[in-house]
């Protein structure tokens, strides 16, 4: 039952869609407007169809540990229209599933654009005309888009953004991937276990700036090994055709040629069209919707949450976003109540190795001069690893020398992002070295590397 509040959501991806299920839940009355797809454009466009085709490669590539199993080896084949059916299966199950899970609550899903006509009213524009909806409070959730510079005009065939690889039409005899950063590795990691030739452009020394240097070594070291050609120092200027080649140009004057090239140098946030400046709703100076602690905007009923908001682009922290504002809207915030710490959010990136991290890094307290305990232990001498012949990787974990307090953690190799899940925790709980040392873990199992890092 409706307490008469009424939450004005633009947007169906994990951010809306988990403000508008916990608003509804809290009594709300909810009206959600998306454009494209319930679920989210970036997510059920890119981000799961991108995991469905790494583990489908994945799969291939275990192949290849099987000679050290006792198993023989086989040759596999490439079903392209098996994969595409398998990914449009996938996606669709979310967005139906989503989509029932709202309706069931109450929510009331417009399809269409919206446009804020004044900071209390939005114009909601489909097929079907026109709608003008007030409401006691807003949230913008619209998303982003892949980042296309000036210099490359993508076809959609040979030179491609992100979205434009799913589901697949061909896999590339080469590709050239622009951009080094967990989207570009993550397309690298994909189209060579398909058996792609493929080249990365680095514009920086190492790929994933910002990340730990010994798990982007590791990453490097496996992409040599399967022939990636890297290009580090190199920033592209220019993607061309050139006959039967896609050439991509860079700054020190190097080239890489493939069949085909990739994009995968960041996203924009979809801001345009949606009314901002007659809402009232300021930008901040990267063009992300600036918000508070509270996800609100300069205009206190006004929200923003997922990419649009600038925060760190993952589904998890949007949809953490999302129950957040609903609680927020309804006036249920608690002594216990916790804002978003984004320092403490776990992500992963699903290349091979798998690599996790949550927290402090290494560098950053090197770099403040914050003192911190590092301990390291390679997968290699856990039982588990041995067992499953994958025995690449390692589990790092920070923590404060005085106190013992878990302060953050780098994982490489094999289930990193399910395992990050117990440094997550840790992280989030103010936990010590010593509760996960004295935790009674599966053997064998992976995790069992944790404990003996907190040792």
């Amino acid at each position: 039952m409706s307490n008469g509040t009424h939450l004005v959501i633009i947007g169906g991806g994990p951010a809306g869609n988990s403000a508008a299920t916990w608003a509804a839940r809290f009594g709300a009355q909810v009206t959600l407007v998306e454009r494209e797809i319930v679920g989210g454009a970036a997510h059920l466009l890119d981000c799961i169809p991108s995991k469905a085709m790494i583990a489908t490669g994945g799969a291939m590539s275990a192949t290849k540990r099987f000679a050290g199993m006792g198993i023989e080896q086989h040759d596999v084949e490439i079903d392209v229209d098996s994969i595409a059916e398998r990914i449009s299966g996938i996606v669709g199950r979310i967005q139906s599933t989503t989509t029932e899970l709202l309706q069931s609550q109450g929510v009331t899903i417009l399809r269409g654009e919206a446009r804020f006509v004044s900071d209390r009213e939005v114009v909601v524009t489909s097929a079907e005309g026109e709608a003008r909806i007030e409401g006691d409070a807003f949230l913008v959730a619209t998303g982003s888009r892949p980042r296309i510079p000036t210099w490359c005009s993508p076809d959609g065939e040979r030179i491609l953004t992100t979205r434009d690889c799913y589901p697949p039409k061909v896999f590339p005899k080469s590709i050239v991937v622009v951009g080094s950063g967990v989207t570009g590795v993550e397309f690298v990691h994909m189209f060579s276990s398909f058996g792609s030739e493929v080249s990365l452009v680095v514009s920086r020394q190492q790929v994933l700036p910002g990340k730990d240097a010994e798990a982007a070594a590791a990453l490097e070291d496996r992409f040599l090994a399967r022939g990636v050609k890297l290009l580090k120092g190199a920033r592209a200027q220019s993607i061309e055709h050139e006959g039967d080649e896609v050439v991509v140009r860079c700054d020190d004057g190097r080239v890489a040629r493939g069949t085909h090239a990739v994009l995968a140098i960041g996203s924009d946030a979809n801001v345009e069209g949606i009314g901002l400046d007659d809402a009232g709703v300021k930008l901040d100076e990267r063009g992300y919707i600036g918000v508070d602690a509270y996800c609100r905007t300069n205009v206190p009923h006004i929200y923003a949450a997922g990419d649009v908001s600038g925060k760190l682009p993952l589904s998890s922290v949007a949809s953490m976003q999302g129950r957040k504002i609903a609680e927020h809207v309804m006036g249920m915030l608690r002594v216990d109540h916790r804002v978003l710490d984004y320092d403490k959010a776990a992500s992963a990136i699903f290349t091979q190795p798998e690599i996790a991290d949550v927290g402090l890094a290494e560098a950053e307290a090197f770099s403040s001069g914050r003192k911190i305990r590092v301990t390291k232990v390679p997968f290699s001498s856990t039982p588990k690893a041995l067992i499953h012949n994958d025995p690449h990787g390692f589990v790092k974990l920070i923590s404060d020398p005085n106190t013992g307090v878990v302060l953050g953690g780098t994982i490489v190799g094999r289930h990193a992002g399910e395992l990050i899940s117990v440094v997550a925790l840790a992280v989030t709980a103010n936990l010590k070295v010593s509760d996960i040392l004295e935790s009674l873990l599966v053997h064998p199992s992976l995790a069992e590397a944790l404990t003996e890092a907190a040792e």
